[in-house]
């Protein structure tokens, strides 16, 4: 089965979810205070975008090998290894002064990132029963994007106080909490393994799930889950320059202070919290993968526009309502992606396939990174966020026809309502 068998483990969901969101935080309070600190010393945008992709392209460049070890390696075993490198890689950034130097320990820093991203996204669906799996979901993309919004937070408040030593110490301390993880989950995929415990009662609403081979899977077969990575990864790439563009136009377009650039760049991770909770419900009764695939789209959409409405305003604090309405956006199509493929990916290769979701991702976001580097010095911030929201909208736009045409032959070759995973799984309907 691709999902556990019997009642879903939530002890090891919540261990799962206290690891990623205190890792998550550790991850965010090193990249802000490392941006802050280059746009404090009167570094421009190349510089920031640099330090940037240096913490994005392991994800991309280590993707089928992270993806494989997931896949093939106890969890245990990959959990504990990475919590305890990563835990000396940044101690070893605390210390660190030259430029170079750091930008290297970012990419071994984002190397072990590489390895548990696929390690934790492929657990959790191993936890749950199907019918679990939106909540689980929710909750534990709830731990990421509360990270997400302590980190930034964080590094504004002790850069102002402390400097960078601080922080990334903390950092350091963070990702013991992988190791811990690792230690006291009881669920285990990948690599030999003692046989999981029997369950005491089964799934009262079972749903149907790929059980089909693993060895041979490949993203390119399934239309819709084709569909759905390249729409997120493109729309991502058409956007994302915000993420080099944010700080200089929160500090220095709008005046802000770097604890209220910590606080603002919050509200979008707030509002992801919010739209995950509020939208699994919908994603557990959407059983048309091709419905739920246009109401994702929908979402991205929508996280564009807020980008766009986001140029008009003359104060940072008003850009609180409008990142957490466009966060809300976001924190569902995050759900949605994460249900999709979990219903759509046989167990054994969720490790390779959430790996391929997360380098597409990183991989589109590197471009946006480099080109709000490049454009900055050639244009001021407002204008930019201004094009960065009307690209994302053109980019959904372009993306709708794809995604509806996925979305149709999907539906004819299965049938209404009905998943091509299920219909994978030993030629029958359950």
């Amino acid at each position: 089965m691709s999902f556990t068998p019997g009642r879903s483990r939530w002890p090891d969901v919540w261990l799962a979810t206290a690891a990623r969101g205190i890792s998550s935080c550790g991850d965010f309070l090193a990249a802000s205070t490392l941006t802050l600190a280059l746009q404090s010393a009167g570094a421009g945008g190349p510089a920031v975008a640099g330090l940037l992709i240096a913490a994005s392209l392991p994800l991309v460049g280590l993707a089928p090998l992270t993806g494989r070890l997931a896949d093939r390696v106890d969890s245990r075993t990959l959990l504990v290894a990475a919590g305890v490198v990563q835990a000396a890689i940044c101690l070893a950034l605390a210390y660190a002064g030259h430029p170079a130097l750091v930008i290297g320990l970012v990419a071994l820093l984002a190397a072990g990132l590489a390895v548990t991203q696929p390690v934790l996204a492929a657990l959790v669906p191993a936890m749950v029963t199907p019918g679990d799996l939106p909540r689980a979901s929710a909750l534990n993309q709830t731990a990421g994007t509360l990270g997400a919004l302590a980190g930034p937070a964080l590094a504004g408040l002790l850069v102002g106080q402390f400097g960078t030593r601080v922080p990334l110490l903390l950092d350091a301390v963070s990702y013991l909490a992988l190791v811990a993880a690792g230690l006291l989950i009881r669920t285990r995929r990948g690599g030999a393994r003692p046989a999981a415990d029997p369950r005491p009662a089964a799934d009262p609403h079972p749903t149907p799930t790929p059980a089909g081979p693993a060895r041979g899977w490949r993203l390119r077969p399934d239309r819709l889950l084709f569909a759905m990575v390249a729409s997120l990864a493109g729309v991502v790439g058409a956007v994302g320059a915000i993420n080099v563009i944010e700080v200089f136009f929160i500090r220095e377009t709008l005046g802000s202070s770097t604890t209220v650039y910590g606080l603002v760049t919050g509200a979008w991770p707030l509002g992801i919290v919010a739209g995950a909770w509020a939208l699994a419900p919908l994603t557990r009764r959407l059983t048309d993968d091709g419905r739920l695939l246009g109401v994702g789209l929908l979402l991205l959409g929508g996280c564009c526009l807020a980008v766009l409405v986001s140029a008009a305003v003359p104060s940072a604090w008003l850009l609180v309502p409008i990142w957490l309405l466009g966060g809300l956006l976001n924190g569902g199509n995050n759900v949605v992606s994460n249900v999709l493929l979990a219903r759509r990916v046989p167990e054994a290769a969720r490790g390779r396939a959430y790996a391929v979701l997360g380098a597409a991702v990183q991989g589109a976001g590197m471009v946006g990174l480099a080109v709000g580097g490049l454009l900055l010095d050639l244009a001021d911030p407002r204008p930019l966020v201004t094009a960065c929201g009307t690209v994302g909208l053109l980019a959904v736009a372009a993306f709708a026809v794809p995604v509806l045409r996925a979305a149709r032959a999907d539906r004819a070759a299965n049938g209404p309502g009905q998943r091509r995973g299920a219909a994978r799984a030993a030629g029958s309907t359950p």
